[in-house]
């Protein structure tokens, strides 16, 4: 193991590796290489009445969120969850999960995926938002 997961990681609000994806956007905190790839951690922000990144699971990681700001609506199998400040969310591996924004104030959520690498998937989630593929 690398010392890595020893040294202390201290940022600003709003500091950390951003990513805009139109109505929605993301702050790295923590990603694999400071936690030798435990985990990562990421702000995601939606603004009013916007969808998040659609149905989706991920075979072997754990999605934590954590709502840090407004009302997120969170999918987690097959029950969407109106989750306010202070919820948390657990979609454990190989679970659909989805989020959205159907409120009139942004709303945005801490998330926590374990094990870490969930940064090296940004360039092309920010591409694919970008010009996503038509219907």
């Amino acid at each position: 193991m690398s010392d890595a997961r020893h040294r202390p990681i201290v940022l600003e609000p709003g500091a950390g590796r951003a990513y805009a994806m139109g109505a929605m956007s993301a702050v790295f905190k923590a990603d694999e290489a400071e936690t030798d790839a435990a985990y990562s951690i990421s702000e995601w922000f939606l603004e009013p009445h916007s969808a998040g990144p659609g149905p989706h699971s991920h075979a072997d990681h754990d999605d934590i969120f954590y709502v840090i700001e407004g009302v997120m609506s969170v999918l987690v199998g097959d029950r969407w969850i109106d989750a306010g400040v202070g919820s948390f969310v657990r979609a454990p591996a190989g679970v659909t999960h989805d989020f959205a924004n159907r409120t009139d104030r942004r709303a945005g959520v801490l998330n926590i995926y374990i094990p870490g690498g969930f940064e090296r998937d940004m360039a092309g989630i920010v591409q694919w938002f970008e010009t996503p593929p038509k219907a």
